[in-house]
């Protein structure tokens, strides 16, 4: 492609509006334009790395058998009615009438189309496994739209459903698609990791997120580095200690701790390690309090707490005075004095501890002392504070962490989100009646699996990854062209204009994908839209060069230039894009 037939849109300023660095260098390289709030228009540059992956994508679910089909982007209320997510999913899902006043939505996801065109088409066992996939623009009516690509609320996404006869068969497919994800993105030629992740409001089982490695990233990935173990932060176990706690060894004391409302604050001003402090987080379940324990120097994971408590809500600072009869920043599990409360349906005696368990095994600890400007030291379970009546893991894990597998510790790492497998089990089948005639002929409802890949986030993703102060750095899997031919004078000398055309041309030939900067530029200007835009790899032909029969030759990721005769270009762009 000759760039004066190519629209090719760089911009030197960087945009106003642009967060992340694969949204600034997508707008100045060209690649996208924003249409309105996380909705974009895919320019030439930008579709060509967009249907790369695609491709990729496309090749290894048909090797995995995994048949292609295209369903209706617009969906029919009833069917999500029917699965009972209509009332559940929220305003993400962009609903619509239309002229008949017929309630529709654009699909965010396709789980409900699916399991209908496939109960209606698949009657018995001796058709199972079977896997359906598609690669269609989603819309998901995000809060927030932001991050260019990366959380738009329009995006190209490859999603796959399968159908089975029995648990294990789904668990033999999930497998196989565990595989396929693997060589989708070494394919791509990013850094990633498989890590066991929360199924979510998709539902299931068991569920793995693919996560690209990426200082940007949103997810934060709990890894060892010692063995196969990741997982992401919300669901990683973080271990009981080993010691067992230990005797007490102080007095519960009062101490004035005037306006110090946080464990940072508080160990500061005693001069006491933040790990032998101890936070209560207040919630509410049920129109019931609870109080959180955690370590000073430990998060809430709301994730666990969750799978523990179900649907909870941070208490309110006048639930809270009422209940505790002390404001926030100085309670603790000691010395309660909750007051009857209109939003509560039991007394005093129903605030329930759930204590972290790091925590189960401190002794000797600092708390709030439900008292304002006061905290305890030297508190201790069963001697100043009731046995817990549960003991879970409640909090994030922290680098250093003991690993699950027992094979080392933890360290953390950032990381983007392309990909997310489920075992969904029969969630939506079940409640949509898909079944099959089992071997006996009796209708059986069967398991699903669900595996999606973000096409568009793949582009972003690679560029969070790959990129310097120049521009992009393409992966070659998925670079838009594989070779930048650069002409020094291509349209005042003619030896080199007929040395790059032919040039060209024996690389065309020879299924290179080659783009021809040909514009009357400054050779500054041109190499600096080649390094913005990512190509790998670049040749120059000048007259010197041609002087003596050589091309030179720079790698995108290379210091320096070196020289390739001009009879071995072919061969040397071969070698250098295996």
């Amino acid at each position: 492609m000759r760039v004066s037939k190519f629209l090719l849109a760089t911009v030197r300023e960087t945009p106003a509006d642009a967060e992340t660095v694969s949204h600034k260098l997508m707008l100045r390289a060209g690649m996208i334009r924003k249409l309105a709030a996380g909705v974009y228009s895919w320019l030439p540059l930008g579709l060509r790395v967009l249907r790369k992956v695609e491709t990729i994508v496309r090749e290894e679910m048909n090797r995995a058998d995994a048949q292609e089909v295209l369903m209706p982007a617009v969906q029919p209320a009833e069917l999500w009615q029917e699965s009972g997510r209509w009332d559940q999913y929220g305003p993400e899902l962009l609903r619509l009438k239309d002229r008949h006043q017929r309630n529709f939505c654009i699909g965010p996801t396709h789980e409900e189309i699916i399991t209908d065109l496939i109960r209606h088409e698949i009657k018995s066992y001796r058709q199972l496994p079977a896997n359906f996939y598609q690669i269609q623009m989603k819309f998901r009516d995000e809060v927030r739209p932001r991050f260019g690509v990366m959380r738009a609320r329009e995006f190209l996404m490859k999603d796959a459903y399968s159908f089975h006869a029995s648990e294990a068969s789904l668990k033999e497919t999930y497998q196989v698609m565990h595989a396929t994800y693997t060589r989708i993105f070494e394919r791509t030629g990013l850094a990633f990791r498989p890590v066991a992740a929360d199924t979510g409001a998709i539902g299931g089982a068991v569920s793995h997120e693919f996560q690209v490695l990426a200082d940007s990233g949103e997810d934060a990935i709990a890894y060892c580095p010692d063995s196969d173990y990741a997982a992401n932060v919300e669901i990683a176990e973080a271990l009981a200690p080993v010691q067992p706690r230990a005797k007490p060894n102080q007095n519960m004391e009062k101490v004035s701790t005037p306006g110090k409302t946080t464990c940072q604050e508080v160990a500061q001003l005693l001069g006491l390690p933040l790990e032998r402090t101890v936070k209560a987080v207040a919630v509410v379940h049920k129109h019931e309090l609870y109080l959180l324990l955690l370590r000073g120097d430990h998060t809430l994971n709301e994730i666990k707490t969750k799978k523990i408590l179900g649907e909870f809500r941070l208490a309110t600072e006048e639930e809270i005075t009422n209940l505790v009869g002390c404001r926030p920043g100085y309670i603790g599990p000691t010395m309660l004095h909750p007051q009857p409360h209109k939003h509560f349906s039991k007394p005093a005696s129903a605030i329930h501890l759930i204590v972290d368990r790091t925590v189960a095994q401190m002794s000797d600890f600092v708390c709030g002392a439900n008292e304002v400007g006061f905290h305890l030291t030297g508190v201790n379970f069963g001697r100043d504070v009731l046995e817990p009546e549960k003991i879970a893991d409640i909090r994030n894990v922290v680098v250093g962490d003991p690993s699950p597998d027992g094979k080392g510790r933890l360290d953390i790492r950032r990381g983007i989100e392309v990909g997310h497998i489920f075992q969904l089990g029969t969630k939506y089948s079940a409640a949509m009646q898909a079944t099959v005639l089992d071997e006996a002929g009796k209708a059986v409802i069967m398991p699903m699996g669900c595996y999606g890949i973000g096409v568009s986030r793949v582009v972003a993703a690679a560029i969070e990854q790959n990129h310097d102060d120049n521009g992009i750095v393409w992966p070659d899997a998925i670079a838009p062209f594989h070779l930048a031919l650069v002409p020094i004078g291509y349209a005042k000398s003619e030896a080199v204009r007929a040395a790059v055309d032919k040039l060209y041309t024996d690389l065309t030939a020879a299924g290179f994908e080659v783009l021809l900067d040909d514009r009357d530029e400054r050779p500054g200007v041109i190499f600096a839209d080649m390094d913005l835009i990512g190509i790998p790899h670049r040749l120059v032909i000048g007259e010197k060069g041609l002087a003596k029969s050589v091309a030179e030759y720079k790698g995108r990721r290379d210091k320096q230039p070196t020289e390739i005769p001009l009879a071995d270009v072919i061969g040397e762009m071969r070698n250098k894009m295996k």
